[in-house]
């Protein structure tokens, strides 16, 4: 893993890793802040932050950040160059000790993704991607599963707390989607199902109503890894809409057709 920018990201998420495996056993005590209905901020989430910022800008000044907690910053200074920083993808699960939690971290090169990490610290496991050069866990190379049908997949979900108006869209997405698969995940860190699906323990991927930071380095590590990433429509928006589908080949092109005509109109745009 000779990528220098990578492996500061490596270095990053893995600070933050130590940052949350110390807080978890103290999880009882920590401010908790709700930012909205179902979603919470807690001072671990700002912590790794902020250690994840320091690590990046302390090798590179000029780049700008996209984060969670503290939002867009830095881009006066170098538009080209952005980070896309989840401190601690799974708070919910995090505050209840459920083993589902995940750092996410991707650099954007103007309008690419180059570099993506996904760091799951309980496991210990390293999920990597530069652009062109494959995806990784733990430095081993990995694959989208290489299932060619719908049927007798695994799917990986999120259901959209945030975006409760599109509950009875979604839910018969979900419906007509477990008529074929033979189970359906709804883990609640979306960067790990999205790590999942590139290390092919998951055939395919939908949600709704995402942020870049939620999906940002997943959509790399998929990419990379074989599989195709798009937005309800089959197209590129996905980061700007937060709604995806990803998957093996085959099992993309399935999920596309079989939700299409359970989409609201709202969600086909």
């Amino acid at each position: 893993m000779q990528q220098p920018m990578l492996n500061m990201a490596v270095r990053a998420a893995r600070r933050a890793g130590t940052i949350i495996l110390r807080s978890l056993e103290k999880r009882d005590d920590l401010e908790i802040e709700t930012k909205s209905k179902n979603d919470f901020v807690t001072e671990v989430d700002r912590q790794a932050e902020t250690a994840i910022i320091d690590v990046l800008l302390k090798a590179y000044p000029s780049h700008s950040i996209l984060a969670e907690e503290s939002g867009n910053s830095g881009t006066e200074k170098n538009n080209e160059y952005q980070w896309i920083i989840d401190p601690l993808d799974g708070t919910t699960n995090f505050l209840h000790g459920n083993p589902q939690f995940s750092v996410s971290i991707a650099l954007k090169h103007k309008d690419k993704l180059e570099q993506a990490v996904v760091y799951d610290p309980l496991r210990e496991e390293l999920y990597t991607a530069s652009r062109g050069k494959g995806a990784f866990l733990n430095n081993r190379r990995i694959r989208v599963s290489k299932l060619m049908t719908l049927e007798g997949a695994l799917l990986g979900t999120g259901f959209p707390f945030k975006k409760q108006e599109h509950i009875e869209s979604y839910l018969d997405t979900f419906k007509a989607l477990f008529a074929y698969a033979s189970d359906i995940r709804r883990p609640g860190s979306a960067a790990l199902d999205l790590a999942y699906l590139a290390a092919g323990r998951l055939d395919g991927f939908w949600e709704l109503g995402l942020q870049k930071w939620d999906i940002a380095a997943g959509i790399l590590l998929v990419q990379e890894a074989g599989g195709l990433v798009g937005d309800f429509s089959g197209g590129t928006e996905y980061l700007n809409t937060g709604n995806i589908v990803a998957g093996s080949p085959k099992v993309y092109q399935r999920i596309l057709e079989t939700i299409k005509p359970h989409l609201s109109e709202a969600l086909k745009k």
